[in-house]
């Protein structure tokens, strides 16, 4: 594959990614950097950069048919079985608990691989693979996007100028976000609720979803997760989550495109679905467990950079004037302010017995577009309206 990306852009890239998001690499550190070989040109970069450090780097390779290099790939889901599944080596465990800090590279050379497998076997699979999941998500970690033709091909795009709206985003000092995101952060932690207010294209109806957020810590995203970045975050009580809504924007999920998306809730339970592309990606997705029939998160997104709105959820769910809402697990540290604390584990668990935070296998995020032309209508912070200014959310000035 030619590698339109110059060096002195790899080497910002992974320096923010390093420096930035990780807060920097000590000699202590061991860095697992994960991807397909596809994404070798900055995996390499961050490698020497690590070592450099004076640090670890474990560089996992992912095989081209394991979507986000789970415990098992897509063979397993098409041809495995549950016992094959549950026999997921144990030195997978130990290898993430091992590492200190965590970077994932999404990017495939053939995205059609992760699909056309059995929808129980990939359930489990997920199941399986919720442990490591959990290892990662405990420990210091950040997601990024590598430009790749296959991902360049799902969104219509040639390589060369794939490759310039991903660079381009990805090489942007994050801190920029701070200042554009303090507002609404800041009305965002003083509210109670959140309504949202959608159009249904083919019926007509207006929709309302709404929820609590009182009580939940609310996160700015500025590039220490993900890479690049731009949303403010929380998790709600998800036992509060009532009404409906539109979804209309694209996402990429599964090995394949989910639009058009209908969701029904009843007492934070998902009770009615649809969509108009992709609806046996969102019943698998739904019908994975107890958890994947509610609610993990709502976020606004505030990144006006992003060139073009791709259909990579990482993307798509940062452009400035969307809201997106994640089906499935909730984010721990919306719930508890120190993950570390020797009362963390039992604040969770009574956190999910009451049902207020929700465990899954599945996060996946679903975006709806509030700029003109989109289905969104209208979101309230309690009774504060939101508006859109320069394709990112504001709070509207009181006279």
């Amino acid at each position: 594959m030619k590698n339109f990306i110059k060096k002195e852009d790899l080497e910002l890239w992974a320096d923010y990614l390093l420096n930035y998001s990780l807060g920097g690499i000590q000699k202590e550190d061991t860095v697992m950097v994960k991807g397909e070989s596809i994404c070798w040109p900055l995996i390499s970069v961050l490698q020497d950069k690590i070592f450099a450090a004076g640090a670890i780097a474990d560089i996992n390779i992912v095989p081209p048919d394991n979507d986000r290099g789970k415990v098992w790939g897509a063979s397993m889901a098409k041809f495995g079985s549950v016992e094959q599944i549950n026999k997921a080596p144990k030195w997978q465990l130990e290898r993430y608990k091992s590492m200190t800090k965590y970077i994932e590279i999404l990017g495939s050379s053939d995205p059609s691989l992760f699909s056309a497998t059995n929808e129980n076997l990939a359930q489990e699979i997920m199941k399986v693979d919720e442990p490591v999941k959990n290892i990662r998500l405990s420990k210091p970690w950040v997601l990024t996007l590598f430009p790749t033709q296959g991902f360049a091909d799902l969104e219509g795009m040639n390589l060369e100028d794939y490759t310039r709206v991903i660079v381009n985003a990805s090489t942007v000092n994050p801190k920029y976000l701070e200042d554009v995101e303090e507002n609404i952060y800041k009305l965002m932690d003083k509210s109670e609720s959140i309504r949202i207010e959608t159009l249904h294209p083919k019926t007509g109806n207006n929709l309302t979803l709404e929820m609590k957020i009182n009580d939940r810590n609310i996160i700015k995203c500025t590039g220490k997760r993900n890479f690049p970045d731009g949303e403010v975050f929380t998790s709600p009580n998800a036992n509060t989550v009532q009404g409906e809504i539109f979804v209309d924007l694209p996402v990429f999920q599964g090995g394949g495109d989910i639009q058009g998306i209908y969701l029904k809730f009843k007492d934070g339970i998902i009770i009615d679905y649809s969509a108009e592309v992709g609806s046996d990606i969102l019943q698998k997705i739904i019908e994975t467990d107890k958890g994947s029939h509610r609610l993990g998160e709502v976020a606004l997104g505030m990144n006006n950079g992003i060139e073009k709105v791709l259909k990579h959820p990482l993307f798509v769910e940062k452009v400035g004037g969307t809201l997106h809402i994640a089906i499935g697990a909730s984010y721990p540290e919306c719930y508890i302010d120190n993950l570390s604390s020797k009362d963390a584990f039992s604040q969770t668990e009574n956190f999910l017995q009451k049902g207020i935070m929700n465990s899954s296998a599945q996060h996946v995020d679903i975006v709806t577009d509030f700029r003109p032309g989109g289905s969104g209508r209208a979101v309230y912070l309690d009774d504060t309206k939101l508006e859109i200014n320069n394709n990112i959310w504001v709070v509207p000035k009181i006279n």
